[in-house]
């Protein structure tokens, strides 16, 4: 299967379902959710490491990112501080920029909900930031305990995050519709009366 194909295939399946069917991998930190319950994010990640309350590096990647990519940003220190807001959202749109992960806050959300840019932070912050260069463009972060490459594939909802390094998506794909197969079984057998208790033979 050719890997655009793969990468197509992957995003039609829930979080939960691609971290569980990849063997419980890649799930970044519960803290980091979507600032409007509704928005969905996955695409190529492009990551990069921002000083404390310095955003120039998300400046600089919205230009250095392909189309499709999602920035996923770590940032180093204090995440209280609107690293992120309707100007960068913009420019990430004109881009074709696929959405944001940041470790850290963001601001201006009525206005980023409004224009329909999918952005998954720690929290929402009023405070701005400088333009202190540092840290790093395009290389390696971690996120919890999650180490992030260029080219991983980033997938957000609702639940949460998950990243499926580029070199196992085709494997992940199976065993991901392989799940869904088994569980919409469950599911009709739950229908037809039998117990959770007694599919999954609980001792």
């Amino acid at each position: 299967m050719e890997s655009s194909e793969l990468f197509q295939k992957l995003g039609i399946f829930g979080t939960a379902t691609i971290h569980e069917a990849a063997g419980q991998i890649g799930a970044l930190p519960g803290n980091i959710k979507p600032i409007s319950p509704m928005m969905t994010l996955y695409g190529t990640v492009f990551p990069l490491h921002c000083l404390a309350r310095s955003n120039i590096n998300l400046h600089e990647a919205i230009y250095m990112a392909e189309p499709g990519d999602v920035l996923v940003a770590s940032v180093e220190g204090l995440p209280e501080a609107g690293y992120w807001g309707d100007i960068l959202t913009c420019a990430a749109q004109e881009r074709g920029i696929a959405g944001l992960v940041i470790d850290g806050c963001v601001r201006d959300t009525d206005d980023i909900e409004k224009l329909g840019f999918p952005v998954f932070a720690r929290g929402l912050n009023i405070l701005g930031t400088g333009k202190e260069r540092g840290g790093s463009i395009g290389s390696q972060i971690s996120i919890g305990d999650i180490e992030i490459n260029r080219g991983d594939v980033i997938v957000g909802d609702r639940d949460g995050l998950v990243v499926i390094p580029s070199d196992r998506l085709d494997e992940v794909v199976i065993a991901c519709a392989a799940r869904e197969e088994k569980e919409e079984e469950v599911r009709c057998r739950l229908k037809a009366g039998e117990t959770s208790l007694e599919i999954y033979k609980f001792p």
